[in-house]
């Protein structure tokens, strides 16, 4: 356990995010002893709300995953409850900070303990929370006064040039060494396994290329529409807010070559270096399409532009596919078919390797080539690592069929599973920096999108319509035939 007094610090401590995920993630690590002794969570928002109100608030979503029996919970949530306070103000009121630093003070008799800042707040809003956080005097550099760290969750930016103002700004305040920049899937356990499974197995990692590898797809996807983001999205659309981050890190941890270490600085490296070979994407490679109202008989779900609070005439895309190219070594002329989408025909998020077809059929002299090899790495709904591969079916005859080797992690693996976010805060309380994203990182990402974001901005398109539940846009076949990607029927 970690000793040292912590105080945590949830700027947005009213919102989704605080109350759905943070505040439940941080129960469970405090569940499973992981927190220091002596530690507070501090919530700070613009709603005016009690202690008591908070603490209520939060008890709705917390669970207790690690430890299931009744009594055991009830006293656990009553600690951890104790030790949750609110402070109500303006995020660029240095006044309104100066008070939440009295309350720390108070709770721990000095300011002079670890502190852990989460902006789960508006981008919009970034800049002002952290100049008013420096000027309160909540912001330390001196290191024999504890660290400060700040955790900021996307999106960061909404192009290359305001990513690199934004990093610049904050960089007045806090750190490159002191900046978690999150991205929440790289919390996820089978995401973390990524590395493991190329490097821990002798058997994959020389198969890992352009000699064997065909193709690459990485798909996201939730049969939900925006809800009630509509704010928030129709700003930024799903290549923002999906494709550029959740996509592309996952792109980057599937592409990467081997680190020499395995820490922050080295693993980080070798993710900046596949971003960086990465073609610019070109807009003849992209297919962006929006959800049109659902076919007949499916629910009366609506259509994009007909949810609360979006223009009628708006063309921010909710679905987007697109081809990158990696242009290196290990990976020339592989092409990653990337595709992430709303409102489609269910929930998914995995990476699929699909290997070369095997020259000739051994079995079957002058039919087609056997069905290709695959590994999937499944994200969700249902974690799990499958291999398919063509196997004998039982008989007198030589009959084959493709088969699959199934990993699933609830049926492998007796414990629970993490949730992203306590993967993720631990990372940060312990200072491990490998799952959260660097400057030169963050710059490079973008560099994929930057041109054909501003292509869309100044050239608009309609996007193609898609019936809410359906797999989306029919193009995508074609662009995925011009690349030599073969789709299977129902993908």
């Amino acid at each position: 356990m970690i000793k040292e007094p912590l105080a945590i610090i949830i700027l947005g401590a009213s919102g989704d995010l605080a109350q759905r995920k943070l505040l439940p993630a941080l129960f469970s690590l405090y569940a499973q002893k992981l927190l220091p002794e002596n530690f507070h969570v501090f919530g700070f928002a613009r709603s005016e709300m009690t202690d008591a109100a908070f603490r209520a608030r939060a008890t709705e979503r917390l669970m207790c995953r690690y430890t299931p029996e009744a009594r055991e919970c009830a006293t656990l949530m009553e600690q951890f409850l104790a030790r949750c306070h609110y402070v109500g103000g303006d995020y660029g009121s240095s006044d309104a900070f100066r008070h939440l630093a009295d309350v720390l003070r108070g709770e721990f008799g000095t300011l002079n303990v670890n502190r852990l800042f989460y902006l789960a707040i508006p981008p919009s809003v970034f800049l002002d929370a952290a100049h008013a956080l420096n000027t309160s005097g909540l912001v330390s550099h001196d290191s024999h006064k504890g660290w400060t760290r700040v955790v900021i969750e996307k999106p960061f930016g909404h192009d290359r040039a305001s990513s690199d103002e934004l990093v610049t700004a904050l960089g007045q305040v806090f750190t490159d060494e002191q900046t978690y920049r999150i991205d929440h899937y790289l919390g996820k356990e089978i995401i973390q396994n990524l590395l493991v499974l190329r490097f821990a197995n002798c058997i994959f990692e020389p198969l890992w290329s352009r000699e064997f590898v065909s193709d690459v797809r990485i798909t996201w996807k939730e049969d939900i529409g925006i809800g009630g983001r509509a704010g928030y999205f129709d700003d930024f659309g799903i290549i923002r807010d999906v494709m550029q981050n959740h996509i592309l890190q996952m792109l980057a941890l599937t592409a990467m070559g081997r680190p020499d270490k395995l820490d922050a600085h080295h693993v980080r490296d070798e993710k900046v270096h596949v971003l960086r070979a990465i073609q610019p994407l070109a807009p003849e490679d992209l297919v962006v399409g929006q959800y049109a109202a659902a076919e007949q008989g499916a629910g009366g779900r609506p259509a994009y532009r007909g949810e609360p609070g979006v223009p009628p005439t708006s063309r921010t895309p909710t679905y987007a596919a697109a081809v990158l190219r990696v242009k290196n070594d290990r990976w020339r002329g592989v092409p990653f078919l990337v595709e992430c989408g709303k409102a489609l025909n269910g929930t998914l998020a995995e990476i699929r390797l699909r290997f070369r077809d095997e020259v000739g059929n051994l079995f079957h002299p002058g039919t087609p080539t056997l069905s290709p090899n695959e590994l999937v790495i499944r994200v969700q709904p249902d974690e799990a690592i499958f291999l398919r591969i063509n196997n004998k079916v039982p008989g007198l005859g030589m009959k084959l069929a493709p088969t699959e080797l199934n990993l699933r992690y609830r049926a492998a693996f007796a414990g629970v599973i993490p949730e992203a976010y306590e993967s993720l805060l631990l990372d940060v309380v312990k200072g491990d920096k490998s799952l959260f994203i660097r400057a030169d990182e963050l710059a490079a990402s973008w560099d994929v999108f930057d041109h054909v974001l501003h292509d869309l901005e100044t050239h608009p398109r309609e996007p193609e319509f898609y019936a809410y539940g359906s797999r989306g846009p029919r193009s995508v076949a074609h662009l995925a035939e011009r690349h030599g990607i073969e789709l299977e029927t129902g993908a």
